[in-house]
């Protein structure tokens, strides 16, 4: 078993753990009402756009995702709130000292022991979903869970429909597929974004994202027989269908959007097995990007 797969197993304990432990960071983390930032790297990055998409769509303040390199330095937020795994990202640490006296931060990592510990004002560790990895999984989604529960919108469904997504097969054909379109609404717009680039981390295949009603807007003309199109959250009305007349693969997600993301970890895993790919050694990848003075 590679690392990716016992890590990505190991998702349901992770986000049982982090939803125990929501009312421990309850100070750390954004109240209602307040004007937030949250901001990330890569697949932090997508994690922020799903986290922004809840509060925001919630009516618990205003709530923008940024890319850290591209945060607007001429906006004023209440709190900055950091999602990094290794805590050693170069873009994100240049932001948070860049914003140290003047904005309230957050970071919320997996390891404390590195310069994320004094770049932020606050810390929240979630040690126990660090990987050995590249390619991130439960630590993301945990981060994800943790902020979910700190909103009030996580339920113990979610972790069932985990474990769901790891006892069942994956669609049949699904493997073979030679392109995958990711699809979200609101929220899950990132999580879409998120399974298109774990496609492409773990196994080099060919994969785009995009929010659902944009997909009739051009995308759709790429689909075809072979190629898949699956949907995380609910569908708009007839894309199943028209997705359908293309001779395209439709998969409905039928689980809670963030157990149907664990799903297509699994197909990351399982395309790359097939294309004769190791997942613990994804191309041109390191874990953390850090750059040089």
């Amino acid at each position: 078993m590679t690392h990716v797969e016992d890590e990505l197993n190991s998702q349901p304990e992770c986000w049982a753990r982090a939803t125990e432990g929501a009312q421990r960071y309850k100070a750390a983390l954004p109240e209602s009402g307040e004007r937030v930032a949250i901001v990330g790297c890569g697949t932090s990055y997508f994690m922020a756009q799903a986290v922004a998409g809840l509060r925001e769509g919630s009516g618990q303040g205003e709530t923008d995702a940024f890319a850290a390199s591209e945060f607007p330095h001429g906006r004023s937020y209440d709190r900055v709130v950091a999602l990094t795994r290794s805590g050693t990202t170069t873009e994100v640490l240049e932001l948070l000292r860049a914003l140290k006296g003047r904005t309230r931060t957050t970071a919320v990592t997996a390891d404390p022991d590195t310069p994320v510990m004094s770049a932020a004002d606050d810390l929240v560790v979630l040690d126990f979903a660090d990987e050995r990895s590249v390619v991130q999984t439960r630590f993301a989604t945990t981060a994800l869970t943790l902020l979910r529960a700190h909103l009030g919108l996580h339920t113990g469904s979610v972790v069932a429909d985990a474990r769901t997504a790891l006892s069942t097969p994956l669609p049949e054909q699904l493997v073979a597929c030679t392109q995958f379109t990711f699809l979200g609404r609101g929220w899950t717009v990132g999580l879409a974004n998120e399974a298109g680039l774990k496609m492409r981390e773990a196994s080099l295949s060919w994969t785009e994202a995009y929010p659902a009603m944009e997909y009739r807007h051009g995308p759709i003309s790429i689909t075809s027989g072979g190629r898949a199109a699956w949907m995380l959250g609910e569908a708009p009305e007839g894309l199943a269908q028209q997705v359908g007349a293309t001779g395209g693969l439709w998969i409905e997600g039928e689980l809670d959007p963030l157990a149907e993301l664990v799903r297509v970890q699994r197909l990351a895993v399982a395309v790359a097995a097939a294309h004769g790919l190791d997942p613990d050694r994804p191309r041109h990848l390191t874990r953390s990007v850090i750059l040089a003075p």
